[in-house]
Formats: C-alpha cells, structure tokens, sequence
C-alpha cells in the first residue's frame, strides 16, 4: 500500500501502539495463543525497550486509531487487519513488528459475538487446565456458530496437534488460512507440522510465506536456511 512506503520506524511503532491501545478488550482478548511448535524451544520474547523522547505529536492517524474501539463490522475488522498486515510487512525494526503484532493477535480474538468471545473464553481455560477434551468441545461449538471465525479453527488446530491428530490438526490449519491468508500463526503451525512430517518442499514453502507476512518472525529465516539446504537440488 502506497500509505505505508514513507512511514518511519518510529511512526510505525507510534501508529501500532495506538491501534493497540484502541483495541484493548476483556479477558479473552488478554491470552495467548497456543502453537504447535514441534521440537521448538518456546520464542523468547525481547525486553522492550524504551521510546525516545517525543519531540512532536503523534501522527494524526495514530490519534484517531488511539479513540477508535473494537471494529464493529466484518468490512472495519478486514479493513484494520490489512492495514496493519501492510504495516507488519514493511516493520523495519523488530520492536515496530512485536507491537504491530499484538495489535493483530488482540483483532483476531474479536468475534463480534459475546457468546462466541466467551466460548473462546472458556476453551482457552480448558487448554490451559489441560482439559483438551473439554476444549475440544467448546471449539467444536464455535466453528459450528462461527465458521468463518478463523482464530477458533486455529485454536482447535493446536488442541487436535496435542492430541495427536497431525491430519485434523493440518486440516484446521488450512482452513484457518483458507480464511486469513496472512494468519502468522496458522502459518508457522503449518510449516512446522509439515517439517515434522518430513515434507521438507512444502514446509519451506510455507516458512517463505510466513516471512512475507512478519518479516521478523523468530526462527523462520534459520529454518528457511535449513530447509533449503535440505531440499537442494530437488528441483525447488
């Protein structure tokens, strides 16, 4: 997008905070993400670090995304996802793409619906306890209500993932990308399952694309190195 070629690091930070800032939501919207990350050391999150001294307001645009809510409609929710995957994209700083980042993962906890956000809700309480039998039956709700919900498809992904279930747990994955192309990570479960299973071609084709979508994505361009060196000469 032409709106975001000139944009700083420090206006990008300054436009996500705001964006984040703007969706901050209830208890649903505060948990993590699960992922299957198969012989994965867990990512360890950078310290952030300090802003410098604002020397002049904030953009005008990072003022008005600061006062705006949740988005209301289906067309505002896909229109402030695309702006900020624009943004991730071009994120020149890994600080810039940490923020962006959780102002995206706080849109896709937002169905829109109370009764699917405590659904949610409830299946990450359950994942959390360990319940996976429970959560299971609370996401199996959740794509029935919501089919086009694409964080319950990955959510119910990592439980068919810890479940053993490689095939469901691939089929979810897809489908939640089938929804949201630019899903980071729907993207990341996708390529490391597929790793895991030794399909090497495919695994790396889905690590490119998830560093077209966040750049910064930790571990993605050193398996991408690895895989490449794997698959060389395999007509890739």
């Amino acid at each position: 997008m032409s709106i975001m070629s000139n944009r700083t690091p420090r206006a990008l930070l300054a436009f996500a905070l705001a964006v984040l800032a703007g969706v901050c939501a209830g208890p649903a919207a505060q948990a993590q993400t699960p992922q299957p990350q198969p012989k994965q050391p867990p990512q360890q999150s950078q310290p952030p670090q300090a802003a410098p001294p604002q020397t002049k307001s904030p953009p005008p645009q990072a003022q008005a995304e600061k006062r705006s809510t949740l988005p209301k409609t289906p067309a505002e929710r896909e229109k402030m996802l695309s702006d900020l995957y624009a943004l991730l994209a071009t994120a020149d700083e890994e600080d810039s793409a940490k923020a962006i980042g959780e102002a995206i993962e706080r849109i896709w906890l937002h169905s829109g619906s109370a009764t699917i956000d405590l659904l949610m809700e409830r299946s990450l309480k359950a994942v959390s306890e360990k319940k996976l039998d429970l959560a299971m039956k609370l996401l199996d709700h959740v794509v029935a209500l919501a089919p086009d919900f694409t964080e319950a498809w990955n959510r119910r992904a990592y439980v068919f993932f810890v479940k053993s279930d490689v095939a469901q747990a691939l089929g979810d994955l897809r489908r939640a990308l089938a929804l949201d192309p630019n899903h980071y990570k729907a993207l990341d479960g996708l390529a490391q399952i597929l790793r895991e299973i030794g399909q090497k071609k495919a695994a790396l084709k889905a690590f490119r694309q998830l560093l077209e979508v966040h750049p910064h994505w930790a571990g993605a361009k050193q398996a991408v190195d690895e895989l490449e060196r794997d698959v060389d000469g395999q007509g890739i």
